[in-house]
C-alpha cells in the first residue's frame, strides 16, 4: 500500500462549485476511483487551499491513473471540476506531496 498527500488550491469564485459537486459526486466516478485501487479518498478545504489523501492498494499506479483518465465519465467530471483551480491554464492541479513521517 502506497499513502498520497497532495496539495492544490482552488480559484476563489470555485470554491462553492467544487464543494458542491463533491457533496453529490457522480457514482461512475466513484466505481472509478474504487476500480483504480485507490482508497480512503478524502479532500479537505480550508478557505482556497485543499489537501487530499488516498491510498493506493495496486500493483501498477501509472497504468491505473491512464484506465482513469481514458474514463469517458471522469473525463466529463474533470471538465467541471478542473476549471476550479487556480493553475487550470497550466494544467496544474493536485500535486503530490513528499512523506517525511508515519506512525502505524
Amino acid at each position: 500500500m502506497r499513502r498520497f498527500g497532495q496539495i492544490a488550491r482552488l480559484k476563489p469564485e470555485h470554491v462553492e462549485e467544487y464543494q458542491r459537486l463533491h457533496a453529490d459526486a457522480w457514482p461512475k466516478v466513484l466505481e472509478m476511483i474504487s476500480q483504480c485501487n485507490l482508497r480512503n479518498y478524502t479532500i479537505f478545504l480550508k478557505g482556497r487551499e485543499l489537501f487530499a489523501y488516498f491510498e493506493y492498494i495496486g500493483d501498477d499506479y501509472e497504468a491505473d491513473m491512464e484506465k482513469m483518465a481514458a474514463d469517458p465519465i471522469t473525463q466529463e467530471w474533470w471538465r467541471h471540476t478542473k476549471p476550479c483551480f487556480e493553475q487550470h491554464t497550466q494544467q496544474i492541479y493536485y500535486q503530490d506531496m513528499e512523506e517525511i513521517f508515519h506512525l502505524e
